[in-house]
């Protein structure tokens, strides 16, 4: 039996998608299995496999401004993923 897929697709800066292919392909991995781990770990601990600290010292607003937007992409995934659906980003208002 073939094992079913699903496209996600995402927009990530060319030059943290370069340094974070390059370290995954040193280990032998594709991308696709790195997103693949990922997703099993939110699953099994019902949280980020990261720890996601308030930074001590200020940050400037652009990137208060960046992080802000991603949060809100992040609750919009959420409510989304509630409903026992995926939706490419493109189908998020973000706005």
């Amino acid at each position: 039996m073939v094992a079913k897929t699903a496209n996600v697709i995402a927009r990530v800066e060319p030059e943290i998608r370069e340094k974070a292919e390059e370290i995954m392909s040193q280990l032998g991995l594709p991308a696709s299995v790195v997103i693949n781990m990922l997703y099993k770990q939110i699953i099994m601990t019902k949280s980020f496999p990261f720890s996601l600290p308030i930074p001590t010292k200020p940050i400037a607003l652009d990137e208060m401004d960046a992080t802000l937007s991603l949060l809100d992409a992040l609750e919009a995934a959420v409510v989304y993923g509630k409903r026992d659906q995926i939706h490419q980003l493109s189908q998020i208002d973000m706005q």
